[in-house]
């Protein structure tokens, strides 16, 4: 019997616990995505009635969004919408000025001229120019278009969200009033939407555990150290194993109550597994759960490794479900491909619609021929999967998206090589034949196949060791049931949520990251009221320094625009280097300021800013040199091939890739390291601009290298081929390719 290759997309919709015991919101998020990014995605797909996908909605995102369809959920961003802007304080104004502007500026704010301008103005100008010069009704227009920019390009057809966008300005306290009708008549549609597509069989909606918390951590904190053994861990340990028996019987009930029956998949918060939690899981009552291709690899001793296309050698590996046995029945699970869904996730929002759609079809066809092995069908039954947050990446996507799914919706209708299945149909026509023995499941998360992103900095484990203390103090109430005083124990499973320790110490930060340590405190200062206990007051300090730093390591795929003029909102998760202005007296002097370095599946990309006015050729020489070597890996390297090179460290070292730029004319060529310390040109098409700043992007096709090579690079200036200077100063830039 000859079979399609059968794709199961799984989209999950995730916020954090963003409202308090007061009953109030701290932020926006979960109503502003809730007109961009949960209905949409099932509406396009409901035009296509031949595909099925699964989509997880988190059990507190579904509270947070009842909580705003009954008009009860207020949060500060809201409440200045709807109030009359000559009532505005100066604090309130300053607010407004700073962070009404939140959002991808080139898919939210550019398309709409007003916005636009608003937004220039306090680019060009300052916010304080802003605070100083504007009216009341530029501030009335910001507070309308800060909530219109997020209503998705779906519903613009919708006569009151036409007129608004055709308005531009000049918005009323009433206008602002019925775009908040308008979010909430939207938000109402989300959960029946999800029941009726779920009823006719086109998806299959999954749960997660109650507040998002990472399970493995719940059962035992010193389980981070099985991927990382030398990992530091909090001073005491967490070990409340019992807590994930409530978590999994919350998210169990309200599913039950929204859905009208019982659910069948888990999305484990951040695809974080463990061999602890899979008999609390199967006893609840799931037949099967998600994670990742690292912790498949990890599980069965075998590492993906990838072509220089990105395909999987061994795909049979890993386009399977597999088996694994608990005390309390059998689990299956799914490992989702990680460059597959870090493409949509990522990499696409850069591509044209087009593009974006032939590269993965390429992708999948390659997977189906690999695991036909030359015959012309498949013979048996293989499932890719493609998991990913179904709401962040679309906000940097053109029309939040709705080109390229459309494109890819149709282009799967019309190719009868694939099939779009929910996992449980899959799964129930073809039950797993590959086990897993359950102690062997690795432990770790999604997140390079560890639960580094949740422990083991110091900022992460003063947290756990605040959540410690407070379960503790729980412990020591046995009067404190759930059923006597729920307060207590809502607030225990808000704390206990993945968000507060993702945004602590290092690996991530936002505009926000204050605030979300605030709401991790507000809940534990929750906990303790509850049970009229003293708060202790280390609650009533910030966990962390929030400081704007100065240094930091990537955080995330950047995908920037290449035009030479630094666009912030690009480099804002890139990896950065001051170089001068930031580091004492004796770097004042510098030209160069500093460095940005980051990746996408598609670029490796530079920035180099300058003292403004610089000029190539006269201030800085008029040659750059970009060079590179491959850690631990055995090729040829050369020698860089510059007159009056010292022969010292670091400009002694050998490496394997160069990239000459001409910062006068931005034309480039690629070199490759030979044997003989020679260099070999290769095709290049790496494309350079300078306008304010230097930005460079080289494609990883023009390199030829396995995608998981990790590199050490830096930069030589030099003039008519002899070395002038290198950056930066304290050796090579350490990188790990996406």
């Amino acid at each position: 019997m000859s079979h399609p290759l059968y794709i199961a997309f799984i989209w999950h919709q995730h916020q954090p616990l963003y409202k308090c015991r007061d009953g109030k919101y701290r932020l926006p998020w979960v109503r502003l995505h809730g007109t961009k990014d949960y209905l949409d995605l099932i509406l396009l797909l409901e035009k296509y009635p031949a595909l099925h996908q699964t989509v997880n909605l988190v059990p507190s995102l579904i509270e947070q969004l009842e909580d705003y369809i009954a008009g009860t959920a207020f949060d500060p961003y809201l409440e200045l919408a709807l109030m009359p802007v000559d009532k505005l304080t100066t604090q309130q104004r300053q607010f407004t000025i700073h962070h009404f502007f939140d959002g991808n500026h080139h898919t939210l704010i550019d398309p709409h001229p007003r916005y636009k301008e608003l937004y220039d103005q306090c680019q060009h100008n300052g916010e304080s120019w802003c605070l100083d010069n504007w009216q009341e009704q530029d501030y009335s227009d910001l507070l309308a278009w800060h909530n219109l920019a997020w209503f998705d390009p779906l519903f613009w057809d919708d006569p009151e969200i036409a007129g608004w966008l055709a308005q531009d300005r000049g918005f009323t306290l009433s206008d602002r009033q019925r775009i908040y009708s308008k979010q909430r008549e939207i938000i109402a549609r989300i959960l029946p939407q999800h029941r009726k597509m779920q009823e006719t069989g086109q998806l299959e909606v999954t749960t997660t555990p109650y507040s998002h918390p990472i399970l493995p951590l719940l059962a035992d904190t010193n389980v981070g150290r099985v991927a990382v053994p030398n990992m530091n861990l909090p001073q005491q340990q967490f070990s409340w194993a019992e807590d994930i028996p409530r978590h999994l019987g919350k998210a169990w009930d309200i599913y039950t109550d929204r859905f009208g029956r019982t659910p069948r998949g888990l999305w484990p918060s951040e695809q974080a597994v463990s061999p602890a939690i899979l008999p609390y899981v199967a006893q609840q009552g799931f037949k099967w759960l998600c994670s990742d291709e690292a912790i498949l690899g990890s599980s069965i001793d075998h590492f993906f490794h990838r072509d220089k296309d990105g395909n999987v050698f061994d795909p049979e590996k890993l386009y399977q479900p597999y088996k694994l046995s608990t005390p309390h029945g059998d689990l299956a699970m799914v490992f989702r491909d990680h460059r597959l869904s870090d493409l949509i996730g990522f990499t696409y929002s850069g591509m044209s619609p087009t593009d974006a759609t032939n590269n993965l079809i390429g992708h999948l066809g390659a997977i189906r021929d690999s695991l036909a092995k030359g015959q012309p069908e498949l013979d048996k039954p293989w499932l890719v999967t493609i998991a990913l947050d179904g709401e962040n990446c679309w906000e940097h996507y053109h029309l939040d998206g709705k080109p390229f799914l459309e494109n890819l919706y149709q282009t799967f209708s019309d190719d009868p090589r694939f099939s779009l299945v929910t996992v449980s149909e899959f799964i129930e026509k073809h039950p797993p034949t590959a086990e897993i023995p359950s102690h062997k499941l690795h432990t770790g998360s999604w997140v390079d196949g560890s639960l580094t992103t949740w422990i083991g900095d110091p900022v992460k484990n003063r947290a756990w060791d605040l959540l410690t203390a407070a379960r503790q103090t729980l412990a020591n109430h046995p009067e404190a049931t759930p059923e006597a005083n729920p307060d207590a124990w809502d607030a225990l499973y808000a704390a206990e949520g993945s968000d507060w320790f993702w945004w602590f110490g290092e690996g991530h930060s936002s505009n926000q990251d204050a605030m979300f340590d605030q709401l991790f405190r507000e809940h534990l200062v929750a906990l303790y009221q509850s049970l009229n206990e003293p708060v202790p007051s280390n609650l009533y300090q910030y966990v962390e320094s929030h400081q704007r730093r100065t240094e930091q390591r990537p955080t995330g795929f950047i995908n920037p625009v290449i035009n030479g003029r630094g666009d912030e909102q690009d480099w804002n998760l890139a990896g950065k280097m001051e170089i001068g202005g930031a580091r004492g007296t004796m770097h004042q002097s510098s030209i160069t300021q500093r460095i940005y370095y980051g990746a996408d599946h598609r670029n490796l990309y530079l920035r180099v800013d300058f003292k403004q006015g610089t000029k190539p050729g006269v201030d800085i020489p008029a040659e750059l040199n970009i060079v590179w070597f491959y850690s631990n890996q055995t090729m040829h390297n050369s020698l860089l091939p510059l007159a009056e090179l010292p022969r010292s460290e670091p400009m002694n070292y050998r490496f394997h890739h160069r990239i000459q730029v001409d910062l006068q004319t931005m034309n480039c060529w690629l070199q490759e390291a030979t044997e003989y310390d020679r260099w070999e040109p290769r095709p290049c098409s790496a494309k350079a601009a300078w306008d304010t700043c230097l930005e460079i992007a080289i494609p990883w096709d023009d390199l030829d290298i396995e995608p998981t090579y990790a590199l050490e690079m830096m930069m030589v200036f030099a003039d008519y081929g002899r070395y002038r200077s290198y950056l930066p100063e304290a050796g090579t830039i350490p990188m790990q390719m996406p």
